[in-house]
């Protein structure tokens, strides 16, 4: 059995996906960011970094529990864990540059997309340009990557599909279109792409997730410091 700690953000959503077509036997344990349950002692023990997504496999290398934390870090111990979604062995070195390209690239700079377009105190319009044009370089590279491949790799669904299409699920949030619309429609790969995995069935039971379980909606200044505390003084 897996305890898969999450919450409905992006992150864990790339794991429940994996997790949704491996078929594998999973506990969730909800975390909600808005009340601190990130902080508390007894989950800083399996992630120090105090962030979901996170797993405790009973049955880790040799028998022993195994913790494991970061989204990409997860897909990649349960891709190999499984033997699942690993693509061919030749693709090993394209598989690790475009996992390390979401990890370091297309993820981060969503996040820091949403945080200053949503949950800055103040609008900094330097920060909200830089990110909205980092995201939609990203959704660029993706979209020249994918022409005349149905997956990032090629014509094998991998790790790699599911840790992009976490993020791209709230392409609204990273990149709204000042005029509606959907954000992918300048990106036509991508957006044939993503829609025909959120399509999946495992996609479409990875999305409901959160549901039946009561997250904090309020963006109170309880919330502000418990999901953004370098933002504020120790103590």
């Amino acid at each position: 059995m897996i305890r898969f700690y999450f919450n409905a953000s992006p992150n864990p959503l790339k794991v429940a996906l994996f997790l949704e077509e491996a078929g594998l036997p999973y506990e969730k344990v909800p975390l909600d960011p808005r009340r601190g349950e990130q902080h508390e002692p007894a989950f800083r023990r399996i992630n120090p970094n105090g962030k979901v997504p996170a797993i405790v496999d009973e049955q880790g290398p040799g028998g022993r529990p195994a913790t494991v934390f970061d989204s990409n870090a997860i897909l990649l111990y349960l891709a190999e864990k499984t033997g699942q979604f690993l693509g061919a062995p030749e693709d090993r070195p394209q598989l690790l540059s475009w996992l390390m390209f979401v990890a370091t690239g297309l993820s981060p700079f969503s996040g820091q997309s949403v945080h200053f377009q949503k949950f800055a105190p103040e609008p900094v319009p330097y920060a909200i340009n830089r990110y909205r044009r980092e995201v939609e370089r990203h959704y660029r590279v993706l979209d020249s990557q994918l022409q005349g491949r149905p997956f990032v790799l090629g014509d094998d669904y991998t790790i790699v599909d599911m840790a992009a299409w976490g993020w791209l699920v709230r392409a609204d949030f990273a990149l709204p279109p000042v005029d509606g619309g959907d954000p992918l429609d300048p990106f036509p790969e991508l957006q044939r792409w993503f829609r025909a995995i959120d399509a999946r069935p495992a996609a479409q039971r990875a999305r409901t997730i959160g549901q039946g379980h009561a997250f904090k909606q309020e963006m109170d200044e309880a919330a502000r410091r418990a999901m953004f505390p370098s933002n504020y003084p120790p103590g």
